[in-house]
């Protein structure tokens, strides 16, 4: 037997000697319809009887000393999940009774994808879900009698059923179904794998369709060589649904021989055919070693393969691992694309054999992970001791990594030996030694992979016990399934399947007269055992993967003490404890404060004294802890949490209602005692002051109950209103209705992720679990499409959002009442989160509200009452939304923490709820008004009813800020006396709504009622306009700030480029060069009528700019592109112009000095290179050599050569620059490039700037003309300048 525990030794001579002589079955229960009773097989004499014979039992089993709180984290017994159906009990009964020979008369198994449990009985099969507590609807089917076999065949060797189950429809609506227990469409196939009859039901749900197409082996093919007729020629089966097909699917088997066979299934029957006849090579030869070709089969999960038609499998063989791969689309066709050696000579590829001691190597079974990416094989090794001599079997687990991403090199059915798996680490010794057994008991092991805890394995034994197997805290610990009772053969396992959609869920196992059991993940951990050996000559290095790091934490480990027993230990009531060191002392104290804590409380229940506890609980710790772990925290979630002994799911819908009503009413009750005990006991005023998230968890428990017992009141009138309105006195059930399947799913989540819940009813547990309450939240944001599913009408999707949205409006304000009417029990609120900002809660209502808004955006969906209805429900989801934003937002800003990412959130998801409840209420104020009025228009009728019906979204915007919709409402209704309140209160970030409005009046080009809004809102005005200078000037005019406006009209004059004339109001073009002279006009008068104290070096500078404008209009009109309007209104650098200037003819050369003597001085200390060049260029403009020869030949006086050099550059541009009557702004040339080389030194400049002597020594003909040169700069210096644009240049009209 696969066991790490110690056998018992009474069992074992038991069940032998029952095998040997059957005993008469036990009178029958009194609840049992079977007229001849209900007997059971291999019980003891004495003891308790088995549980299931107490209707009273079937829903709470009671195997140890249980306390009442639900979570229980030192629960480590199994955990029932569900009793059989009582039909199947029944057939039980009856087959016992009939005393069926043979040890395999029961069958059964669990599907993991779709968590339906089945049984055969007799000639009939069982399908159910097992993951309601209270299995009562199982359907069977009849097995026809040709797919039984011969009934006269001896024992079989093993399972002779194997069974397939696939579930048709899309994604979500499997979910959907399979979340709410709703009967899907699936489909079955069941083989009988020693005859090779395969049965297909198309849709075992199909009244039209219970009789089964059939498929049967024709022997007449296969000689009795063969030598398996007496075992099955069947030992794996896989199936796979057809895409696209109806109710089509493919099933592949394997043979012990190596054969695979092929079966297409469909409604009008099933295509067998062999699509491989030896896997392993030797055409099937040595039938002796008939167990040595397919030893199972499993599917690549299909979100891995490469293509949706093409589906992967794998074929574990005597000595490794086959990749096929087969075409669902194109013929079914089946090809092997690789096969990998797991058993061989290379140690590092997987399974080294031939190693002293060794000898055979069985590779048992395999399965693959969920994503596809580990293989876990389970490897027996027959090995001798060394030292006894004696044989013993090694159990390990081999795991393999798939690289998914490889490219295989086969062609055309000629596959290759390539590495696609790697070793992932040395194989894990399960156990070091066992007996030795037969190979028919070793290939009927079964093994299991993906449950809790994570990287644990359950392997399934022939002889019916199941052992869970996992790798922890330096040691591998197994745990072996069994109750205090005789629960039967462990007939399958699987994985309770997570609500969350994870990988990894608690184990269950399905016993042959217990039902389905579920191992807790700590059952595990605290109640393994290490592996027994039974010699002391191999030591721990048996395991290579963990022998160095089983060394390594044994100098520190903390884990727990090791047990060589299990159920021995639960019997007795002895629950060993681990060794607590570090931290576990810690939660020693915390048991003991809390222990403290409830001891005070339930005296102060019973005498209304507190008995100094504010000292005891100081001494004894409880005020250390922050947050959940607090013990006040802890015995109040306890208080709120707990679970009624006398809920059971036997009970009536009725009774079971009133229970949970009066509960609700005990709990609320006894949290109001604590609460009083607290302050009394002074604690409250401890927990307000130095813990104050402990005592808000405290509070938000009270919260939360009472919105739980006001969704209760809600859930009963909504099944009082459907029952007297739909259903008659004989159908009332509470089974309907979109609130009922939300609380279905929450309960289901529950149970799921908490298997000491699974014996408990979804409801039960639904309004038990009050401080986890936020999992209704989580199941709207994760699994609303299982509730209002798109295959339902418009008008049922909307009653169901309708029903929902009401049920969380009225938690949620019922929480918000409690926490306004006990607001002095409250800490301080600053930096705490509360629950309702919790953002699980805020992506379940956003989820609801969205598919609200989505069935209100739909056309003709609904009636306008309804979608009056549904209206008001959004109203509320949006206020109860927005102020979870709001106080999430607060807690943040007072942490300090950083928030951007949530308030771009917030702002969308307010403005798209409420553009959505403003555009739904036109519609209702459109029928108000149709349906008021009386045949004339009557717009005040029509204002009335549109300030009533949109009075609550004002309400919700102001406070929220919502402008847009604000704004939307005082335009609809042209009330600018609303607007102007609106703006005076909603003061908020950025300018708050004024701002708003400034920027809606500015995109619809309103510019005068902007200014006059400025009249009242002047400060809000003139901010807004900081960076629209075409309007802030007109309003610093009004408010008489003229030298203010005349720098804004300055400004926005000399805007350069029509990149910052973006910023100019409304998709203005750029500015013209009149518009530009008009600002600058403008600018004049302004600084003039201010008259500040440096107002007339304003107005010069003003004055420069014109002339430098005009400058730049007469400039461009030498550019070849002024034509094309190129520089039409586009205002230019003063060094562009001066650049432009150098690069056309002798007149612009001269206007380049012209434009360094507006700018400024520090421009031209700035640019002393660019003004260099300018005198280079200047002097390049005429012919000084040719003018030097003339002087000398002619012999020229100072009048000749003044009259000669008056036209040339040079002269013109000194004149300019230098004589003593020029105008320059701001300083003079001298200061940046003095004439002379001596002026520089004279000035103190050396070393900073040249001369324009030195700049002309440079030139190339300086050498031969440079005295003439210097002669025509120094003239012009002492001529002096009249400049022809003196006069003051008229303002443009």
């Amino acid at each position: 037997m696969f066991s790490p525990a110690i056998r018992k030794p009474h069992l074992v001579h038991r069940r032998e000697k029952e095998e040997a002589t059957p005993s008469p079955p036990p009178p029958a229960p009194a609840h049992s319809p079977s007229p001849g009773g209900f007997a059971l097989s291999n019980r003891p004499a004495t003891g308790t009887p088995a549980p299931w014979t107490s209707s009273s039992l079937l829903a709470r089993i009671s195997t140890s000393k249980q306390t009442d709180r639900a979570g229980d984290s030192d629960q480590i017994q199994p955990v029932r999940v569900a009793e059989f159906p009582q039909i199947v009990r029944n057939a039980q009964a009856n087959l016992l009774q009939k005393n069926f020979s043979g040890k395999n008369t029961l069958v059964g198994g669990i599907d993991k994808e779709t968590s339906l449990a089945w049984m055969i009985c007799g000639n009939e099969l069982y399908v159910w879900s097992y993951l309601s507590s209270v299995s009562k609807d199982c359907l069977v089917l009849d097995v026809p009698s040709s797919l039984m076999g011969n009934k006269d065949t001896e024992s079989l060797c093993g399972n002779q059923w194997t069974l397939c189950i696939m579930r048709w429809g899309s994604t979500v609506t499997r979910k959907s179904e399979e979340m709410l227990h709703r009967r899907s469409s699936t489909g079955v196939i069941l083989c009988n794998r020693r005859t090779q009859a395969i049965a297909y039901w198309p849709d075992i749900y199909d009244e039209s369709s219970k009789s089964p197409a059939l498929s049967f082996f024709d022997h007449s093919v296969t000689s009795p060589s063969d030598g398996i007729s007496a075992c099955y020629r069947f030992n794996s089966l896989i199936a796979t649904s057809i895409p696209r097909g109806i109710h089509e699917c493919i099933a592949i088997a394997s043979e012990p021989t190596g054969a695979l066979w092929l079966f297409q299934c469909s409604p009008a029957g099933i295509l067998r055919r062999e699509v491989h006849r030896d896997t392993l090579g030797d055409n099937g030869s040595d039938h002796h070693q008939k167990n040595d070709g397919g030893r199972s089969l499993a599917w690549l999960p299909s979100d891995i393969s490469s293509e949706a038609a093409d589906r992967k499998f794998f074929l574990l063989t005597n000595h490794g691992i086959q990749c096929w791969s087969i075409s669902l689309l194109h013929g079914n066709n089946v090809k092997k694309i690789v096969s990998q050696e797991i058993v061989g000579s290379d140690g590092e590829l997987g399974i080294k054999k031939d190693i002293a001691g060794q000898k055979n190597i069985w590779l048992l079974d395999m399965q693959i992970d969920e994503h596809g990416k580990e293989f876990s094989i389970l490897v027996a090794t027959l090995c001798k001791d060394r030292v006894s001599g004696s044989n013993y079997t090694q159990y390990s687990l081999l795991t393999m990594l798939y690289k998914s991403n490889q490219k295989f090199s086969s062609e055309d059915n000629v596959a290759k030996c390539e590495r696609f798996l790697e070793k992932k680490a040395p194989s894990q010794v399960i156990i070091p030694k066992a007996r030795v057994e037969d190979e028919d008991f070793l290939f009927s092991m079964r093994l299991k992979s993906g449950g809790k805890p994570s990287g644990s394995v359950i392997i399934l034994s022939g002889d019916g016990t199941a052992t869970v197997a996992i790798y922890w805290r330096g040691s591998t610990r197994l745990y072996q399934f069994d109750l205090p009772w005789d629960a039967g053969k462990v007939l399958d396992a699987s994985i309770i399947p997570s609500a969350e959609d994870r990988d990894e869920g608690a184990w269950v196992v399905l016993a042959e007269k217990a039902g389905v059991w579920a191992i807790p993940e700590k059952a595990v951990l605290v109640g393994g055992v290490e592996p027994p050996e039974r010699s002391l000559s191999r030591k721990g290095s048996c395991n290579e993967a963990v022998a160095e790091e089983k060394r390594r934490s044994q100098a520190f480990s903390a884990s727990v003490v090791p047990r060589r027993v299990s159920s021995e230990a639960w019997s007795s009531g002895d629950r060993q404890r681990p060794a607590f060191t570090g931290v576990a002392q810690q939660v020693v104290v915390d048991e003991e404060a809390e222990m403290l804590l409830n001891r005070l409380f339930h005296d102060f229940i019973l005498s209304g004294a507190v008995h100094e506890a504010l000292q005891k609980l100081r001494v004894a710790g409880a005020f250390e802890k922050e947050g959940e772990m607090n013990v006040f925290v802890r015995v109040s979630k306890s208080i709120v949490n707990t679970l009624s002994k006398h809920w059971t799911t036997t009970r009536e819908a009725e009774f079971l209602a009133s229970t949970i009503v009066s509960s609700l009413s005990e709990k609320r009750q006894k949290h109001e005692k604590f609460l009083q005990f607290l302050v009394l006991s002074k604690c409250h005023e401890e927990l307000s002051s130095k813990q104050r998230a402990a005592m808000l968890s405290v509070m938000e428990h009270g919260e939360k109950l009472s919105g739980v017992i006001q969704l209760r009141e809600l859930q009963n009138a909504l099944i009082q209103q459907r029952s007297s309105t739909h259903l008659s006195p004989q159908s009332k059930t509470p089974t309907a209705g979109a609130l009922w399947n939300l609380i279905q799913l929450v309960g289901e989540k529950a149970r799921r992720n908490t298997v000491l819940l699974m014996d408990r009813d979804n409801a039960e547990v639904f309004y038990s679990r009050v401080s986890d309450i936020e999992d209704l939240f989580y199941c709207l944001s994760h699994q609303l499409r299982y509730i209002i599913t798109g295959e339902e009408h418009p008008s049922v999707q909307m009653q169901h959002a309708l029903e929902l949205s009401n049920a969380c409006v009225t938690l949620v304000q019922a929480a918000l009442y409690y926490r306004e009417e006990h607001k002095d029990w409250y800490p301080s609120p600053e930096g705490l989160i509360t629950w309702n900002s919790q953002p699980v809660v805020r992506s379940g209502i956003w989820s609801l509200a969205s598919s609200v808004m989505e069935l209100l955006r739909e056309p003709g969906a609904a009636d306008m009452p309804m979608k009056s209805n549904l209206w008001s429900q959004l109203e509320g989801l949006t206020d109860m939304l927005l102020e979870g934003y709001m106080g999430l937002l607060t807690a943040k800003f007072e942490r300090g923490e950083e928030h951007g990412g949530l308030v771009q959130e917030y702002c969308e998801r307010r403005d798209e709820l409420l553009g959505s409840l403003y555009d739904l209420a036109k519609q209702i104020i459109e029928a108000k008004y149709q349906e008021s009025r009386e045949g004339n228009d009557n717009l005040d009728l029509k204002e009335s009813i549109f300030r009533e019906v949109t009075s609550p979204i004002l309400a919700t915007a102001k406070r929220h800020e919502g402008y847009q919709t604000l704004w939307q409402i005082c335009y609809d209704i042209s009330d600018t006396v609303l607007l102007r309140n609106l703006m005076h209160d909603s003061v908020g970030p950025h300018g708050g709504f004024s701002f708003y409005v400034f920027k809606q009046l500015i995109n619809s080009e309103q510019h005068a009622k902007l200014l006059r809004l400025g009249e009242e809102f002047q400060e809000e005005l003139a901010s807004f306009l900081k960076d629209q200078k075409d309007l802030l000037w007109l309003h610093e005019i009004f408010l008489n700030q003229f030298s203010t406006a005349s720098e804004t009209l300055h400004t926005c004059a000399l805007r350069l480029s029509p990149g910052e004339d973006a910023d100019l109001t409304g998709n203005r073009k750029s500015l013209s060069f009149v518009e530009r002279r008009r600002l600058l006009y403008l600018s004049k008068i302004a600084a003039t009528a201010g008259k500040d104290v440096d107002y007339e070096m304003k107005v010069a500078r003003i004055d420069a700019d014109i002339r430098i404008l005009k400058l730049q209009e007469e400039i461009v009109q030498h550019d070849p592109g002024y034509a094309q309007g190129k520089y039409t209104g586009k205002l230019l650098r003063p060094s562009e112009l001066i650049e432009m200037c150098m690069k056309r003819d002798r007149e612009l050369s001269l206007k380049a000095f012209e434009v360094f003597a507006w700018t400024s001085s520090s421009f031209r200390s700035s640019n002393r290179g660019l003004l260099e060049n300018c005198w280079t260029n200047a002097a390049n403009q005429d012919d000084w050599v040719q003018l030097s020869q003339a002087s000398i030949s002619e012999g020229w006086s100072d009048e000749v050569t003044q009259e000669s050099l008056q036209g040339t550059v040079l002269f013109n541009a000194s004149r300019l620059c230098y004589s003593q009557d020029t105008v320059v702004f701001d300083g003079t040339f001298e200061e940046v490039l003095p004439v002379r080389k001596e002026d520089v030194y004279a000035r103190g400049l050396e070393g900073k700037c040249f001369s324009v002597e030195e700049v002309l020594m440079q030139h190339d003909v300086f050498p031969d003309a440079g005295k003439l040169m210097m002669t025509a700069v120094v003239m012009g210096k002492e001529l002096s300048y009249t400049e022809l644009a003196d006069e003051p240049v008229e303002m443009d009209s």
